[in-house]
């Protein structure tokens, strides 16, 4: 019987679990940070390092988190944390963005639910309402936040609702009013008459809409060309309810324009024989079709269509009382294609952005057409009290009276209906218009603004780089900004109107009296307050209309950088970085930039970087219909925080994320794998001391080839760390730890650290090149793993070490360690090394073997290069064999050879001896030491000496 020599080998030993147990582990974990004020701990150690500041862009404060939460939030961290151990201060203050429609909607949604008029509750009660509502959220987001493993200065947060933040916004609103640059349009703004509000681009969302489609004749009035005398100029609009606010039609200036003479009806068309059409020729064809015209004929290509004049098509509308009764002009406009329709535009200045800019250029008339509510109001012609949509976002009786009046007046010429997109409310989710109101507006051109934001991106270094273009065009085209709603949950616009002049008042003094009232007691102030209270004794109240509008929400997290990066000493103003996700180029990045452009002639930061949308395993967006929605704490339930963190760094974040249970199973193997290799260096690193280390000059090529692809790592993460680009580090290190590591290097070990005497120059070689590599890996994951990375750090247990590896900093790999020649040299040994285990697989697949130790290969080489790289090694350890045969010859026809590696053949026969019974290599000498029956010399060695 054999002797038993498993209590004479060094296995691993470890308190770090196999099994993770993430859901219940990492709140503990939480709980130690919070006990060693890990958050306080990092401030204090590196206070006197550069700051690194990534400004926390605001989330709604409404609701659980989601996974665009998650992810968003997640990747910040990282960054954070990278940042951190690289050498830097970096203080992250998260934030909430506390105003404005959503807040309101829920309020006014337990109004309506108890039957309770909204406007008869006090604006103070209801604004109250309002604060309690997103304060309560805010408190369970960062829990949620926390549970994440976000670090954070949880107890500072900001908040736009807070005092001082409504001070500052209506501070940073008041220099736009002093310089000029605020100022009161009549425009055409998109609005809900659900929501009774306008709404900025950001709170739009297109959905597929159902709406009418006209053609409309509009009869020449006058003209220079002699062809058009007697012929109608041709519209096409999906918006019939606009047809009474047309002050014009627009045509484009390169299109060639054609009379056609109609000569053929089909059945049910409103067209008539004789009548003379005007359209775009590309377009002409479909007209004809949907007007079910069945014959024309060219009468003849339009010369010249300036100074053209054109009929009202709803002029002698009965019970109109001449209201229609006018001429509109023809002008040219470069928003008219030939995509669709008839090469002609109706233009109604109240309706329309592009209608309203033409309009403004060419001095037409802007009327006042619709309520707040989408309903014409009473001086409107014939139209009076008819409605666009009703207050369920359902479509009113406005489109049908408008066609219905068009027969009438013989204007119609065709009608139908089309799906397509259309703008609806984010929130509501009903379709909008564009209603002509009063505003506050900030100009692009006053003070230069948009020149100075299109600079500020030039000078902004954006993560992807197609970041700067985006947002470049949106600048380059933008129109005035609106910075006006008709709510009351917000910052109040800090204007009072001068009765007599129509001018906003602008006084430094009025301006100040309003930020020192908000300091102390919020926006309410002005609700609350008399106006002489802000005018103080210079004019008279009387003289003066306040402005009760609010100032829109894009506007106060705009402003976020005065009152937290400038405010706070201990951040720094610009940003080094605002990260949020693509859909903010339009929003946070874009107001951020106009307000800090407009007041301080820069943007507010150095960087931009973007991230995608999460979406479900099929690429499909998440939503409530679908049944697709993945909650955050779901996976964080079922696997863990660390999961759906690596889940961020090892997808390409740069685009948009798919995630689903089969992913995150994925993404948990590959956790495992990581989790394994720490375990397996926690266990061989049992028992080690300093005075066990070796130094690296008396180090077997092995252990110093590991140290020369330190060196590479750490210039990799690194530079990903600058890069911000987290993927490619988490895949360079998860190859390391999979490929390098546990597929090589610690396998082939093994033998060494089980087996070898505590003081072979090998095992003490290895085991102090595992304790580096267990200090790199730890540093270097930690941004990412946060949790594992610090239960792991906390199982080593080392003498003086930080009580968190999160107070690290990555380590300083000395350029010693970098070996090229080395490199190159393994990398042939490996090569080989591939050939042999793969004929090795082979035997083991045909059961002909069991282990590789049971094999003796004869390796065949024909290349000197390689002979050479392999020298004086033991390839037998190196491919983990008992026996090898090192062969310089070509192969035999039977040998097993990789097509990628040329020169190279295996053939395996049996290892010649037998079965050492500590160490398990098979070799000719076992049972010929009889102090240690049934070992090898080394194992036989090794029990001597113990």
């Amino acid at each position: 019987m054999s002797t038993d020599y498993k209590d004479t080998v060094f296995l691993p030993k470890t308190d770090f679990p196999m099994r993770a147990g993430l859901p219940a582990k990492e709140p503990e974990i939480l709980k130690h940070w919070i006990d060693i004020g890990l958050f306080e701990k990092l401030r204090a150690t590196s206070k006197d390092r550069e700051k690194f500041i990534l400004h926390d862009g605001p989330p709604y404060a409404n609701g659980h988190l989601h996974m665009g939460h998650a992810l968003n939030k997640v990747l910040k961290d990282v960054i954070n944390r990278s940042q951190q151990m690289m050498g830097k201060n970096a203080h992250y203050v998260p934030g909430w963005d506390c105003h404005g429609l959503p807040i309101e909607w829920k309020i006014e949604e337990g109004y309506r639910a108890r039957g309770q008029d909204k406007d008869e509750v006090p604006v103070i009660e209801f604004r109250k309402e309002c604060r309690e509502f997103a304060d309560k959220w805010i408190a369970t987001q960062i829990e949620e936040f926390k549970r994440l493993g976000i670090e954070a200065d949880w107890d500072r947060p900001y908040k736009t609702m807070d005092f001082a933040s409504e001070a500052l916004i209506v501070k940073e609103m008041g220099k736009f009013l002093m310089n000029k640059g605020l100022y009161m349009g009549t425009k055409a703004v998109l609005w809900s008459v659900v929501e009774k509000t306008a709404l900025a681009d950001a709170e739009v969302e297109y959905h597929e809409h159902k709406s009418p489609t006209i053609w409309v004749r509009f009869p020449i009035a006058s003209s220079k060309d002699p062809l058009l005398d007697g012929a109608s100029v041709v519209i096409w609009t999906t918006t019939p309810w606009t047809i009474p606010a047309n002050r014009a039609v627009a045509c484009g200036a390169e299109f060639e324009y054609v009379v056609y003479e109609v000569e053929e009806l089909g059945e049910g068309s409103l067209a008539r024989v004789g009548e003379r059409l005007v359209l775009n020729r590309e377009l002409s064809e479909q007209v004809r079709l949907d007007a079910r015209i069945e014959k024309w004929r060219e009468a003849g290509v339009v010369s010249d269509l300036t100074e053209v004049r054109v009929q009202h098509p709803l002029r002698g509308l009965e019970g109109a009382d001449g209201g229609y009764d006018y001429d509109v002009p023809l002008l040219q406009a470069d928003f008219v294609t030939n995509e669709a329709g008839t090469g002609f535009v109706h233009v109604a200045p109240s309706h329309g952005a592009d209608d309203n800019e033409l309009g403004r250029k060419h001095g037409l008339e802007v009327p006042m057409m619709l309520d707040e509510a989408g309903i014409y109001y009473d001086h409107v012609p014939f139209f009076s009290g008819a409605c666009v949509y009703t207050q369920e976002g359902k479509p009113g009786d406005a489109n049908g009276k408008a066609i219905k009046a068009l027969i009438e007046t013989g204007g119609l010429l065709a009608k139908g209906s089309m799906r397509h997109s259309y703008p609806h409310s984010w929130r509501s989710k009903a379709p909008l218009i564009f209603r002509s109101t009063p505003q506050w507006f900030i100009s692009m051109e006053t003070n230069g603004l948009r020149e100075k934001a299109l600079k500020a991106i030039d000078d902004t270094r954006f993560v992807p780089e197609q970041g700067s273009n985006r947002l470049y065009k949106m600048v380059e085209g933008r129109p005035d900004w609106c910075v006006s709603r008709q709510r009351v949950w917000g910052v109040p616009l800090p204007i009072f109107m001068e009765k007599k002049t129509g001018e906003p008042l602008r006084d430094q003094k009025v301006l100040d009296r309003i930020v020192e009232a908000f300091h102390a007691e919020g926006g309410d102030a002005w609700f609350n307050s008399s106006p002489a209270r802000f005018l103080g004794n210079e004019y008279n109240p009387d003289d003066f209309e306040q402005i009760m509008d609010v100032i829109e929400v894009w506007f106060d997290s705009g402003s976020t950088h005065s009152f937290v990066l400038e405010a706070r000493p201990e951040l720094k103003w610009p940003a080094d970085l605002y990260l949020e996700g693509s859909d903010q180029h339009r929003g946070w990045f874009h107001t951020s930039l106009l307000e800090s452009a407009g007041t301080r002639n820069r943007a507010p930061y150095d960087a931009v970087l973007t991230h995608g949308f999460v979406l479900d395993d099929k690429g499909r967006k998440m939503s409530k219909s679908l049944g697709n929605i993945i909650a955050p704490a779901e996976i964080i339930a079922k696997y863990g925080a660390d999961i759906l963190r690596l889940w961020v760094v090892a997808s390409d974040y740069s685009q948009d994320l798919r995630v689903g249970d089969e992913i995150l199973k994925y993404q948990a193997d590959a956790y495992r794998r990581l989790r394994n290799t720490l375990r397996f260096l926690l266990g061989s690193l049992d028992g080690f001391t300093d005075e066990e280390r070796l130094p690296v000059e008396q180090m077997p090529e092995l252990e110093k080839w590991v140290l020369h692809r330190l060196t590479e790592l750490d210039v990799i993460v690194r530079k990903s760390c600058d890069d911000y680009d987290y993927h490619a580090m988490f895949q360079a290190l998860h190859n390391f730890c999979a490929v390098d590591l546990s597929a090589f290097y610690l396998d082939l070990r093994k033998d060494a650290l089980y087996c070898d005497a505590p003081d072979s120059t090998v095992r003490r070689a290895a085991r102090t090149v595992i304790d580096i590599l267990f200090d790199s890996l730890t540093a270097w994951l930690a941004p990412i793993l946060c949790f594992t990375t610090e239960e792991a750090w906390l199982a080593r247990g080392k003498k003086g070490a930080e009580e968190s590896v999160h107070l690290r900093t990555f380590a300083e790999i000395p350029a010693s360690w970098k070996n090229e020649e080395l490199a190159s040299r393994w990398d042939k040994i490996r090569e080989v090394r591939r050939v042999v285990t793969g004929a090795i697989e082979v035997l083991r697949a045909e059961k002909k073997i069991g282990s590789s130790l049971q094999a003796r290969p004869a390796v065949y080489i024909a290349r000197n290069e390689l002979m050479e790289a392999i020298g004086d090694l033991d390839m037998a350890d190196i491919c983990i064999t008992s026996q090898i045969e090192l062969v310089r010859a070509d192969a035999p026809e039977e040998a097993y050879r990789l097509q990628d590696v040329e020169g190279v053949g295996v053939v395996v026969d049996i290892a010649e001896g037998d079965k050492c019974q500590r160490c398990w290599k098979v070799l000719p000498d076992v049972g010929s030491h009889p102090h240690a029956e049934d070992t090898c010399s080394r194992c036989a060695d090794v029990l001597v000496k113990s």
